[in-house]
């Protein structure tokens, strides 16, 4: 199949570069360094073993790069207005286009702008950062959960899965509805605890009163995801993320990393979108709503 990646940042250039050393035909979609990887390639520093691509499929639009097997949409959700107009050209009509993308209710939005459109959700478990140009400096995990949203063609759902096995990634396949919580666990206590308290999240772990903070957020997400009905999330999943962080290099989650650099953070979709979600199913999120309502604030102050 043939792969086109929106965002070849520190994850679109990590999957993507990943498939195609693997020998997947990729096209990448680049804005800023895309002198610097036509000229030089994409290079990914990796825990699990570093490599170099000196020939890259490399666009600065959408209009020039052929319709794609699968599009990687590895832009921040802040940016997804632009989708309307970047998408079209990479589409026929077996096209099924995967959302690398935190948050919830990514899927429903893009599905009323492209009905019909086939897409997947994609949860990726990594820590991985692009600090300068056609680099990827890949830390530590890198697994990815799919969950099929509406992809009709399951051979094809199926065949992508194993093409980013085939690539070394640690791909699994999750229901949709639980793929998502299961990332928003992590997600909506690191991203905004790290920016609230401009730290890292080996520091939270590090102190008793914001680890059982942390803890207590992630139970405010979990109880959303039972009443939702998604009853394979539950107590121990938060003790399990909490040690798999305890075991991480000290990280800045992307929110952070937008925060540091003064770019829009992605408030919606990480708190308003599962905090109203909560309240429609009769639950509050009482510490996260608090955390929402001081990165509303600092957001203001950027």
């Amino acid at each position: 199949m043939t792969y086109a990646v929106i965002g070849t940042g520190a994850i679109g250039g990590y999957y993507g570069s990943k498939l195609a050393h693997s020998g997947q035909e990729v096209h990448f979609l680049l804005h800023s360094d895309y002198d610097y990887v036509k000229a030089n390639g994409l290079q990914v520093d990796s825990c699990d073993g570093s490599f170099h691509l000196p020939a890259v499929h490399a666009y600065q639009s959408t209009t020039d790069m052929p319709a794609a097997d699968v599009v990687l949409v590895c832009l921040k959700s802040t940016r997804n207005h632009l989708l309307k107009q970047l998408l079209p050209p990479l589409l026929h009509e077996q096209t099924m286009v995967v959302l690398i993308q935190n948050g919830i209710g990514l899927e429903e939005d893009l599905s009323q702008w492209f009905p019909g459109i086939q897409l997947v959700a994609g949860l990726a478990f990594i820590c991985s950062a692009k600090t300068e140009p056609g680099r990827v400096n890949h830390q530590c995990y890198g697994h990815i959960n799919f969950g099929n949203y509406s992809c009709r063609n399951e051979q094809r759902f199926q065949q992508m899965v194993a093409d980013f096995t085939e690539a070394g990634i640690k791909a699994g396949v999750v229901a949709y509805e639980e793929a998502r919580w299961r990332k928003a666990v992590w997600n909506m206590p690191f991203n905004g605890m790290t920016v609230a308290l401009n730290t890292q999240t080996n520091h939270l772990l590090q102190h008793p009163s914001t680890r059982a903070l942390i803890r207590e957020q992630m139970m405010e997400v979990i109880h959303t995801a039972n009443a939702l009905g998604i009853e394979a999330i539950d107590e121990s999943f938060a003790d399990e993320m909490i040690l798999m962080t305890d075991e991480m290099t000290p990280y800045s989650p992307s929110m952070k990393l937008d925060f540091d650099f003064h770019r829009p953070m992605e408030i919606d979709y990480l708190y308003t979108r599962p905090i109203a979600v909560a309240h429609k199913a009769g639950l509050r999120m009482p510490k996260l709503e608090m955390l929402e309502a001081e990165l509303r604030f600092i957001a203001s102050q950027l």
